[in-house]
């Protein structure tokens, strides 16, 4: 049996492997996606078939002018419109309503978001479903800023970053060191935007989020902790945009400050 798809159990004798019966929503917002768009569906699907889980892809895409909408009907006539599901929106209406509005049609028992500019490697997918397994954790979250994962996971590899300028480096490791000095959240990366997340927990944490912009993943990841979920770390590497331009702007960043200032009153 290939161990990818197993299940762990942990009881009194050790370990034994069960095949893993749960299915895997993947949540993926775009915006003028439409070249990275096959690349990402083609390597999810990969290793969604190859690990054997119950898998779908659900496309929130933003009324992108550049045909990404038309690309992911192709897409679901390749792969099935089982598994490639388009839930379009009306316009650029930001990332948390995104996922907000992906909920309604996840079937799955876990979720996944992830950006679909290919920074995300589905390749860190089955280290996140076993770390998961192994210690039943609530969320498992990719983290650019750590060597190995919490709890430890003997293959994980150093995490990081490639492709950003000295600049953009120093703004996400000063977010996140803002976020973690001001609210000591247990977590290395609260700006990173890919994660594995129980169905009910997130559909929890995310009715509570009132960010919708930049911080919102920061918000959603200290509400978990606040609230008591469990939390596991993967290390990561991120790869900036292949093609496109970056979404970051500076009213991001402004809005982010705000918003752990709003978090650190609130929480």
């Amino acid at each position: 049996m290939n161990p990818f798809a197993s299940t762990v159990s942990l009881n009194m004798q050790g370990q034994y492997n069960t095949p893993n019966t749960h299915k895997y929503s993947v949540i993926l917002p775009t915006y003028n996606e439409r070249k990275n768009l096959p690349i990402i569906i083609w390597l999810l699907a990969k290793v969604f078939e190859e690990h054997q889980l119950a898998w779908e892809i659900i496309v929130v895409d933003d009324a992108s002018p550049d045909g990404t909408q038309e690309v992911a009907i192709e897409l679901a006539r390749v792969y099935g419109e089982d598994k490639i599901l388009l839930k379009p929106r009306a316009g650029k209406l930001g990332l948390g309503t995104a996922y907000i509005h992906g909920l309604n049609f996840c079937t799955g028992d876990f979720v996944i978001i992830m950006d679909a500019d290919f920074s995300h490697h589905p390749k860190f997918i089955p280290q996140f479903i076993r770390l998961q397994q192994a210690h039943n954790l609530d969320i498992v979250t990719g983290t650019r800023y750590r060597s190995t994962s919490t709890p430890y996971l003997a293959e994980a590899q150093p995490g990081g970053v490639h492709g950003w300028d000295l600049k953009r480096k120093l703004v996400s490791r000063g977010a996140n060191f803002l976020a973690a000095t001001v609210l000591n959240p247990g977590v290395s990366d609260l700006t990173g935007s890919f994660r594995l997340y129980r169905l009910p927990v997130l559909r929890h944490i995310i009715t509570l989020t009132q960010s919708r912009g930049y911080v919102f993943q920061m918000e959603m990841m200290v509400r978990a902790r606040a609230l008591g979920y469990t939390v596991g770390e993967v290390p990561i590497t991120f790869v900036d945009r292949i093609f496109g331009e970056s979404k970051l702007g500076a009213d991001e960043v402004v809005g982010y400050a705000k918003g752990v200032w709003q978090l650190f009153k609130s929480v």
